[in-house]
């Protein structure tokens, strides 16, 4: 293989929970926390998580306090405990015979890590080898690099073993912040600003889940 180590994001790369539970919990939260405000639809719901990213939106761009941050939170979790993503056609497998091979599976996300196992069990049977979720402090996660040098410490890795693979650009932001190699998961975007953004930055870009298990497991 390429690389000893992939670091994987999970919403909107290995799954599909933006549209389906992300958005409408957020929609939720805003009818009672801006009930005056017009509705966000979904591309610029999409648009806001990929640039400031999702704390950028909540912090920065709705003033939320602490209070109606917890608020926001406990609504989402709702969602997130009821609500079970299924993973993009492909990606199971490429995870499966990628551990099979020997590779470190990590992921860095934006969920929380009990959701993450809960859906890699169900998905591929087997948990990640480490996870860096939502839960951390800001500064440990993404784009920080802090997960990034905490995995290269952990498995004693060097930047050229790993790969990050994420659709949006606190992922790449982190990948560059490393000097670490970076693949844009393609097969989720459907607005062409970000399409065009990340296809622009990326150091690899992949349509879809079927070409990047062509690249990891090339010679």
């Amino acid at each position: 293989m390429k690389y000893r180590c992939l670091i994987l994001d999970h919403d909107d790369t290995a799954v599909k929970s933006t549209p389906d539970i992300h958005y409408p919990s957020f929609v939720e939260a805003l009818r009672v926390l801006r009930p005056d405000m017009k509705p966000l639809k979904l591309g610029e719901f999409v648009r806001y998580c990929f640039n400031p990213g999702f704390y950028g939106l909540c912090k920065d761009i709705l003033k939320f306090s602490e209070e109606e941050q917890q608020y926001q939170y406990d609504i989402w979790k709702r969602h997130t405990k009821s609500k079970v993503p299924g993973f993009y056609p492909g990606f199971a497998d490429l995870v499966k015979k990628y551990k099979e091979s020997g590779g470190i599976i990590c992921v860095v996300s934006h969920s929380e890590s009990p959701q993450i196992i809960r859906d890699y069990m169900l998905n591929c049977g087997l948990s990640p080898d480490l996870i860096f979720g939502w839960e951390l402090e800001e500064e440990q996660r993404k784009p920080n690099p802090y997960p990034i040098l905490e995995i290269m410490r952990r498995f004693s890795l060097e930047n050229r073993n790993i790969l990050v693979v994420d659709d949006s650009k606190p992922g790449l932001d982190m990948a560059r912040s490393c000097n670490i190699e970076f693949a844009g998961a393609g097969w989720s975007h459907v607005i062409p600003e970000i399409k065009d953004y990340m296809k622009a930055n990326s150091d690899h870009y992949f349509p879809t889940v079927d070409s990047l298990e062509r690249f990891i497991f090339s010679t």
